[in-house]
Protein backbone atom coordinates (compact mmCIF):
# COMPACT_ATOMS: atom_id res chain seq x y z
CA UNK A 1 0.00 0.00 0.00
CA UNK A 2 2.99 2.72 0.58
CA UNK A 3 4.79 1.79 -2.43
CA UNK A 4 1.42 2.83 -4.62
CA UNK A 5 1.03 6.01 -2.34
CA UNK A 6 4.90 6.50 -3.00
CA UNK A 7 4.27 6.11 -6.85
CA UNK A 8 1.14 8.17 -6.63
CA UNK A 9 3.00 10.62 -5.22
CA UNK A 10 5.71 10.89 -7.92
CA UNK A 11 3.23 10.62 -10.17
CA UNK A 12 0.88 13.01 -9.49
CA UNK A 13 1.06 15.21 -12.62
CA UNK A 14 1.25 12.51 -14.85
CA UNK A 15 -2.05 11.30 -13.61
CA UNK A 16 -3.88 14.79 -13.47
CA UNK A 17 -3.14 15.20 -16.81
CA UNK A 18 -4.42 11.90 -17.94
CA UNK A 19 -7.89 12.83 -16.29
CA UNK A 20 -7.63 16.15 -17.78
CA UNK A 21 -7.12 14.68 -20.99
CA UNK A 22 -10.05 11.72 -20.80
CA UNK A 23 -12.53 14.62 -19.18
CA UNK A 24 -11.52 16.64 -22.44
CA UNK A 25 -11.69 13.78 -24.95
CA UNK A 26 -15.55 12.67 -22.99
CA UNK A 27 -16.66 16.14 -23.03
CA UNK A 28 -15.66 16.64 -27.04
CA UNK A 29 -17.28 13.51 -27.91
CA UNK A 30 -20.48 14.46 -25.97
CA UNK A 31 -20.13 17.97 -27.77
CA UNK A 32 -20.45 16.43 -31.37
CA UNK A 33 -23.04 14.45 -29.94
CA UNK A 34 -25.49 17.01 -28.59
CA UNK A 35 -24.96 20.00 -30.43
CA UNK A 36 -27.09 18.44 -33.65
CA UNK A 37 -29.68 17.94 -30.93
CA UNK A 38 -29.40 21.31 -29.82
CA UNK A 39 -29.69 23.26 -33.31
CA UNK A 40 -31.69 21.04 -35.14
CA UNK A 41 -34.73 22.88 -36.48
CA UNK A 42 -38.07 21.82 -35.39
CA UNK A 43 -39.66 19.22 -37.32
CA UNK A 44 -43.30 19.69 -39.21
CA UNK A 45 -46.28 19.07 -37.19
CA UNK A 46 -48.68 16.02 -38.19
CA UNK A 47 -51.23 18.72 -39.31
CA UNK A 48 -48.56 20.50 -41.80
CA UNK A 49 -47.70 16.34 -42.69
CA UNK A 50 -51.16 15.72 -43.42
CA UNK A 51 -51.44 19.15 -45.89
CA UNK A 52 -48.24 18.63 -47.69
CA UNK A 53 -49.32 14.98 -49.07
CA UNK A 54 -53.10 16.64 -50.06
CA UNK A 55 -51.84 19.73 -51.75
CA UNK A 56 -49.42 17.77 -53.68
CA UNK A 57 -50.36 18.65 -57.10
CA UNK A 58 -47.78 15.56 -58.10
CA UNK A 59 -48.03 11.83 -57.76
CA UNK A 60 -46.30 11.03 -54.66
CA UNK A 61 -44.27 7.92 -54.45
CA UNK A 62 -42.81 6.44 -51.04
CA UNK A 63 -40.50 4.85 -49.17
CA UNK A 64 -40.04 3.39 -45.97
CA UNK A 65 -36.95 3.81 -43.67
CA UNK A 66 -36.63 1.01 -41.29
CA UNK A 67 -34.25 0.43 -37.91
CA UNK A 68 -33.69 -3.03 -39.38
CA UNK A 69 -31.97 -1.86 -42.55
CA UNK A 70 -28.74 -3.77 -42.91
CA UNK A 71 -26.42 -0.90 -43.04
CA UNK A 72 -28.05 0.59 -40.21
CA UNK A 73 -26.89 0.46 -37.27
CA UNK A 74 -27.35 1.43 -32.93
CA UNK A 75 -26.41 5.22 -33.38
CA UNK A 76 -27.40 5.49 -37.49
CA UNK A 77 -30.85 4.53 -38.16
CA UNK A 78 -34.15 5.91 -39.47
CA UNK A 79 -38.00 4.93 -39.57
CA UNK A 80 -41.14 5.99 -40.98
CA UNK A 81 -42.11 7.23 -44.56
CA UNK A 82 -40.44 9.25 -47.21
CA UNK A 83 -42.67 11.20 -49.81
CA UNK A 84 -41.00 12.38 -52.49
CA UNK A 85 -42.88 14.50 -55.27
CA UNK A 86 -40.87 16.67 -58.37
CA UNK A 87 -41.00 19.60 -55.83
CA UNK A 88 -40.54 18.34 -52.72
CA UNK A 89 -39.44 15.77 -50.50
CA UNK A 90 -40.69 14.85 -46.56
CA UNK A 91 -40.47 12.41 -43.99
CA UNK A 92 -42.86 11.18 -41.68
CA UNK A 93 -40.94 9.87 -38.96
CA UNK A 94 -37.68 10.38 -37.66
CA UNK A 95 -33.39 9.57 -38.29
CA UNK A 96 -30.96 9.34 -35.69
CA UNK A 97 -29.36 12.61 -34.55
CA UNK A 98 -26.34 13.52 -36.32
CA UNK A 99 -24.19 16.27 -37.94
CA UNK A 100 -24.21 17.33 -41.90
CA UNK A 101 -26.49 15.11 -42.91
CA UNK A 102 -27.72 15.16 -46.97
CA UNK A 103 -30.15 13.82 -48.58
CA UNK A 104 -29.79 12.01 -52.18
CA UNK A 105 -31.68 10.01 -54.66
CA UNK A 106 -30.21 7.27 -56.51
CA UNK A 107 -31.32 5.23 -59.38
CA UNK A 108 -31.74 2.05 -57.01
CA UNK A 109 -31.51 1.62 -53.48
CA UNK A 110 -28.57 1.25 -51.51
CA UNK A 111 -28.26 -0.89 -47.90
CA UNK A 112 -24.70 -0.34 -46.93
CA UNK A 113 -21.97 2.09 -46.52
CA UNK A 114 -19.82 0.45 -49.47
CA UNK A 115 -23.33 0.01 -51.57
CA UNK A 116 -23.32 4.23 -51.31
CA UNK A 117 -20.07 4.62 -52.16
CA UNK A 118 -19.53 2.46 -54.89
CA UNK A 119 -22.52 4.79 -56.83
CA UNK A 120 -21.93 8.68 -54.76
CA UNK A 121 -20.76 10.03 -57.98
CA UNK A 122 -24.08 8.84 -59.86
CA UNK A 123 -26.06 10.00 -56.96
CA UNK A 124 -27.98 13.53 -56.86
CA UNK A 125 -27.99 15.35 -53.56
CA UNK A 126 -30.91 16.98 -53.13
CA UNK A 127 -30.82 18.69 -49.88
CA UNK A 128 -28.86 18.98 -46.36
CA UNK A 129 -31.73 17.96 -43.19
CA UNK A 130 -32.17 20.22 -40.76
CA UNK A 131 -34.42 18.27 -38.44
CA UNK A 132 -34.42 14.70 -37.34
CA UNK A 133 -37.97 14.56 -36.67
CA UNK A 134 -40.77 15.01 -39.83
CA UNK A 135 -38.44 16.60 -41.89
CA UNK A 136 -39.37 18.97 -44.84
CA UNK A 137 -37.04 19.75 -48.13
CA UNK A 138 -37.35 21.18 -51.59
CA UNK A 139 -36.25 19.64 -54.64
CA UNK A 140 -34.08 21.77 -56.81
CA UNK A 141 -35.89 22.67 -60.30
CA UNK A 142 -35.38 20.67 -63.04
CA UNK A 143 -34.95 17.22 -61.09
CA UNK A 144 -37.04 14.36 -62.45
CA UNK A 145 -37.47 12.84 -59.24
CA UNK A 146 -39.33 9.41 -61.17
CA UNK A 147 -35.74 8.62 -62.87
CA UNK A 148 -34.60 7.28 -59.49
CA UNK A 149 -35.35 4.52 -57.08
CA UNK A 150 -33.87 4.99 -54.05
CA UNK A 151 -33.25 7.77 -51.67
CA UNK A 152 -30.29 7.73 -49.07
CA UNK A 153 -29.91 9.58 -45.42
CA UNK A 154 -26.14 10.11 -45.57
CA UNK A 155 -23.52 12.42 -42.67
CA UNK A 156 -20.98 13.68 -44.57
CA UNK A 157 -18.90 14.83 -41.98
CA UNK A 158 -18.52 11.30 -41.32
CA UNK A 159 -19.22 9.26 -44.13
CA UNK A 160 -21.55 6.86 -41.92
CA UNK A 161 -24.90 5.53 -43.83
CA UNK A 162 -27.54 6.67 -42.02
CA UNK A 163 -30.87 4.67 -43.76
CA UNK A 164 -32.70 4.28 -47.17
CA UNK A 165 -35.33 3.09 -49.02
CA UNK A 166 -36.63 2.27 -52.27
CA UNK A 167 -39.69 4.26 -53.89
CA UNK A 168 -42.54 2.95 -54.84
Amino acid sequence: MNTLIAFARQHILLFGAAKFLAGLAIGFALGIYTLPILTAETGLSTTELVQLKANAQETVRTGEFSRQNPGSDFLHWGEGTIHVTDSRIWLDGEVAPGPDYRLYLTKMQVSSKQEFLDIKDDALQIAPIKAFRNFSVSVPAGVATGDYGGIIVWCERFGAFITSASLN
